[in-house]
């Protein structure tokens, strides 16, 4: 096993490894696309994660790896790993992922019977802090809609980007499944979207008469002819929409508004999640809403909830102010 049987995958400049490991990398990245159905850019972000251990590897032992060097991995050589990507300023959340998708890639290899699973399989990712979503609330998401219509001179476009973020706030979708919409989904009032989500998953939600509302009047406005099985939301030359823009349209409301920095597209989605929650939703009815996989990701907007009532309790209850 020499230096010049070192060979790059998919053009990849930091995924260094030998014949065999090239092999396996595919085929492993070929079954988190088709079979795991995961998204592009998760697959993506598992293959630049591996491409850092492995490149991290060949610099550690002086030589590309191959595959029974997964096998042969050590606490050491992991935690070096990790040591390492801390110093680079990675963050705790970074690095979890990054072990997360070595793991996937050495779970495969074992049950392939290529390899044993050995320290990875015990091996804990970094302590991340717990994470509680960032509404905004009735009062801040209201503005925030009373607003886009003075973000453009092109009445066409702030009808297009008032539209956009109502299903992020009305229907709970995230930004790409409401612009990955065609213009045969386009929602009516008193109907479902179906929506396919993370991992290939399907719901249905729900169209409220304002959704609607907003997506028929910028459908009347648009001057683009829309195909059928083209996308719903069109930049201002006729073409996809990039999430981007609507992402800056946030943002300039954001500053103008004087809003946090949470305050983004995705906030209406958690918005969606808590106001629902507050005036009595279901939590189980939630959790199909926001096509979440685990009960468990949709009660953290119970402590949002729970946070809530404690403000008020604390302000309201005569006894609180000791």
């Amino acid at each position: 096993m020499t230096d010049a049987a070192a060979v790059k995958v998919d053009a990849n400049p930091l995924l260094f490894a030998k014949a065999d490991l090239v092999a396996a990398l595919k085929d492993w990245l070929s079954y988190l696309s088709r079979e795991r159905r995961a998204a592009a850019l998760t697959v993506e972000a598992y293959q630049r994660d591996v491409g850092d251990f492995l490149r991290f590897l060949s610099f550690y032992d002086g030589d590309a790896p191959d595959v029974g060097r997964l096998g042969a991995l050590t606490r050491t050589d992991i935690r070096a790993w990790l040591a390492q990507r801390k110093d680079r300023g990675l963050i705790a959340a970074s690095n979890a992922r990054a072990l997360s998708a070595l793991k996937s890639l050495a779970r495969r290899l074992t049950r392939e019977g290529r390899i044993e699973m050995g320290v990875l399989a015990a091996q804990r990712g970094p302590r991340l802090p717990r994470s509680v979503p960032k509404p905004l609330n009735a009062a801040e998401a209201d503005a925030i809609f009373y607003n886009v219509e003075y973000e453009t001179t092109e009445p066409w476009l702030a009808a297009r980007d008032l539209a956009a973020l109502m299903l992020l706030y009305g229907c709970g979708l995230r930004i790409s499944e409401a612009l990955g919409l065609t213009r045969a989904d386009a929602p009516k009032a008193g109907t479902s979207l179906r929506i396919t989500g993370k991992g290939g998953k399907t719901r249905l939600v729900p169209v409220l008469p304002v959704v609607a509302e907003a997506v028929a009047d910028y459908l009347a406005q648009c001057p683009w002819p829309l195909a059928a099985n083209g996308p719903l939301f069109v930049g201002a030359k006729g073409g996809k929409l990039n999430p981007r823009l609507i992402q800056r349209s946030m943002q300039r409301m954001r500053l103008q508004l004087g809003l946090p920095e949470t305050a983004t597209p995705h906030a209406l989605r958690h918005s969606f999640a808590t106001h629902l929650l507050a005036g009595g939703g279901d939590l189980r009815a939630i959790q199909e809403l926001l096509g979440h996989a685990s009960l468990s990701t949709t009660q953290r907007y119970t402590e949002i909830d729970a946070a809530q009532l404690l403000s008020v309790y604390q302000a309201a209850h005569p006894r609180a102010k000791g």
